[in-house]
């Protein structure tokens, strides 16, 4: 036997329904506590999120001797560093904190002192100006100790709830042989989360990719990039950027949660964070704190989806992602006269109205939460039976009936050919090969039909038997093909 492939359509209007680090010019920053936290239930207003606790670690090897724009880069990033600082002073909350290595011992060839790092300001409130003194005492000096210096950084940190945050400032590649990735799952299970951004300058092409354990790589060609990545980088450590996902209802609100959202980076479409959209007790969707250097694409997964790309959110502002006619109702398939079908688990299909490419796959009498719109509802029945242009309405409860089916009772003599066809001639169920008798019970949608059939041994069309008949819902027609 064999299922037809026509379908008996039917309109329904009415229905509401890892790392050798080059050598380059780079700034790394570390963020802690949560730099995006969908997953983790943000609360904007909890303490951790209303302290932030900032680490700079600086280069002050002897390579940063070497000139850049003009000056040495020591000198270019303690300035454009020192600048930075000014405009953090008095923030509540904040609290600063500055790292050196390679300022101690005299680099000789082959004898570097990979302890060479120190904690030269503690973390503390209002040191802005410790820091800018510290730094304009500096001297390019050492070596480069970039993992040991992270690993240092654990211990400098309070134990008291904040984001934590590493800014780290270097031109040079790890010099003692160990590994800044491993240090870095250190720190996160310290509670440091590491997001960093990288920014090399005149970094070859084939390196980049060695960054992808510890961040997102920038490439600044001059001081004057780094000074607006150095800001942007401050900026995400503050995370006074935030956003919230808006779904409009038909009326023009955003009343509409409880939906999932995914979270993209644009450009590598790699997957951020996956959350389930949320209205806080005070009716407002939920304020999550974001980076705004990339670029994003934000999924809404209602039935369509929603997709909105190339989403860019504005430094230290509140950003809304709008969602329009985000309005669903539900849609329930379903048989005439109660949940029980003698089909059993019967899989139905959803379109949009006039596509080929099904959105799910639904159960029988399972409501569906579906946007408003027009939609193309599939039953694998005997034969296939598509219901069209079903209508769901924001809030609205749309059935999508069709009748129970009914029964053919056959009586073969012998195998034989033939078919049972529809009344548009479509074969419902076939008999092909003739190896096989037809006697049996076959489900049948409710409609006219018309039996074909010729016994094997038969070798005339004379022999060949027709006849039309009728199924109705929930009874038995028989039929006798014996002549």
């Amino acid at each position: 036997m064999m299922v037809n492939q026509g379908w008996t359509r039917r309109s329904n209007k009415e229905f509401r329904l890892s790392i050798g680090w080059p050598a380059c010019w780079l700034i790394i920053a570390f963020f802690s506590a949560v730099p995006l936290g969908l997953s983790q239930g943000v609360n904007p207003q909890a303490d951790s999120l209303n302290q932030t606790h900032i680490l700079f670690v600086f280069d002050a090897s002897n390579s940063m001797n070497a000139f850049w724009g003009g000056k040495r880069k020591i000198d270019v990033a303690t300035q454009l560093l020192s600048e930075s600082l000014s405009g953090l002073y008095g923030i509540p909350g904040l609290k600063l904190g500055l790292r050196v290595y390679g300022h101690q011992t005299k680099f000789v060839q082959g004898e570097q002192d990979c302890d060479d790092t120190e904690l030269v300001v503690p973390i503390t409130e209002g040191n802005n100006l410790i820091i800018k003194k510290a730094l304009g005492r500096i001297q390019a000096r050492g070596t480069t100790p970039i993992a040991r210096s992270l690993e240092r950084t654990a211990g400098d940190f309070t134990n008291e709830p904040a984001r934590k945050v590493i800014v780290l400032i270097t031109d040079g590649i790890e010099a003692c042989d160990e590994d800044p990735c491993a240090v870095s799952r250190m720190l996160q299970e310290q509670g440091i989360v590491v997001k960093p951004f990288i920014i090399g300058i005149g970094l070859e092409e084939e390196y980049k990719d060695t960054f992808r354990c510890v961040g997102n790589f920038f490439d600044a060609t001059d001081p004057e990039t780094f000074k607006v990545v150095l800001d942007i980088v401050i900026e995400q450590a503050m995370l006074d950027t935030s956003f919230q996902v808006d779904l409009i209802d038909d009326s023009g609100q955003p009343s509409v949660s409880n939906v999932p959202v995914s979270l993209f980076d644009n450009g590598t479409n790699m997957l951020l964070d996956r959350f389930v959209h949320t209205i806080n007790s005070q009716g407002k969707a939920d304020t999550i704190p974001v980076d705004p250097v990339p670029t994003y694409k934000l999924v809404v997964h209602t039935i369509p989806p929603m997709t909105r790309e190339d989403v860019r959110f504005t430094p230290r502002k509140h950003n809304h992602v709008r969602f329009e006619n985000a309005g669903q109702g539900d849609l329930t398939p379903q048989f005439a006269r109660g949940d029980r079908n003698p089909y059993g688990d019967l899989p139905v299909t959803i379109y949009k109205a006039n596509e080929s490419l099904p959105l799910l796959t639904a159960s029988l009498n399972e409501s569906v939460r579906m946007l408003g719109g027009v939609y193309d509802v599939y039953f694998p029945t005997y034969p296939p039976v598509l219901i069209e242009d079903v209508l769901v309405k924001e809030m609205g409860l749309s059935p999508v009936i069709i009748p129970q089916p009914g029964y053919l009772q056959l009586e073969a003599p012998s195998a034989g050919y033939g078919a049972i066809l529809d009344s548009a001639g479509s074969v419902v169920y076939q008999w092909g090969n003739g190896s096989q008798n037809p006697t049996g019970r076959y489900l049948l949608q409710p409609g006219d039909y018309s039996v074909v059939y010729r016994s094997r041994g038969s070798r005339s069309i004379e022999y060949s038997f027709e006849k039309t008949i009728s199924i109705r819902s929930g009874f038995t027609t028989h039929l006798s093909l014996n002549g």
